[in-house]
């Protein structure tokens, strides 16, 4: 993992009522290479963060940089999958990845194009439906199609927005390991939102902590970041054995311990 900073935000808050942002002064970094999980309860702005991220939304106040450039709107540097797998229906897989692809690289030849398409499709493991269409997939399949059309354009960046929330808990174990040892070939960068302690024990370098919005004997107080929790597992652990390691009960039980007692639910 590189030490050098892709991304950078700075004191970034969302306000839809002025008095009680729903969360306020988020800074932090992500370096090259680096795996950044946000975890904490529905509404604390998780998701706001990564539309943010994304170029999809504005921020109220703050900043957020990647490679020294104000992110400012949509881009093809910036991969996204999110919970619904967004395909296009109509047209099979390879098509699908090829629209993306043929976005990304306009100049390419036909050839070109599907051969970036087959090479991620493979990477996935779907070669076999490469020319169905998403009607004929599982669920499964076509969060893996959402998987392989985000790499296929290589972006700097890969935003995850719980691609995986809506899967059954053996598929969903299944891809998370499959995700993990993609990242551990391409040396993605990703920043992904869970609400899963253990796909964020499993799959992060760095898990980043947020607390909600809540009323105080002082105020109100915004949500934050309130904790970054570096991951001690080693890198190269897997699902099956993520329970037999040293330090996995104490730091599962500190996040839990977070979630439960000081992210202030609303």
């Amino acid at each position: 993992m590189s030490s050098e900073v892709l991304l950078r935000i700075e004191g970034l808050a969302k306000a839809f009522v002025p008095a009680k942002p729903v969360f306020a002064d988020v800074s932090f970094t992500i370096d090259r290479g680096e795996f950044v999980c946000v975890i904490g309860h529905s509404g604390c702005g998780k998701t706001t963060i990564l539309n943010v991220l994304a170029g999809l939304d504005t921020a109220t106040a703050g900043h957020a940089f990647m490679d020294g450039r104000e992110i400012s709107g949509p881009s093809l540097s910036r991969g996204v999958v999110f919970q619904s797998h967004a395909l296009m229906p109509w047209l099979t897989v390879r098509k699908n990845i090829a629209f993306a692809v043929k976005s990304r690289w306009p100049d390419w030849t036909a050839d070109q194009v599907d051969e970036q398409v087959v090479r991620n499709v493979a990477l996935v493991g779907l070669a076999a439906a490469i020319d169905k269409k998403p009607s004929q997939l599982s669920g499964g399949m076509k969060q893996r199609v959402g998987i392989a059309r985000a790499f296929a354009i290589q972006p700097r960046m890969l935003l995850l927005d719980e691609p995986f929330g809506a899967l059954d808990a053996l598929t969903r174990g299944t891809i998370q390991d499959e995700l993990m040892s993609i990242v551990r070939q391409t040396q993605q960068t990703v920043f992904m939102i869970t609400h899963d302690v253990d796909e964020a024990i499993l799959l992060a370098d760095r898990i980043l902590l947020m607390s909600n919005g809540s009323e105080t004997a002082a105020g109100y107080r915004p949500g934050n970041i309130a904790e970054t929790v570096v991951n001690p597992l080693p890198r190269e652990r897997t699902r099956a054995g993520l329970h037999h390691l040293d330090d996995y009960y104490p730091l599962r039980n500190h996040i839990m311990d977070f979630l439960v007692k000081r992210a202030k639910a609303a």
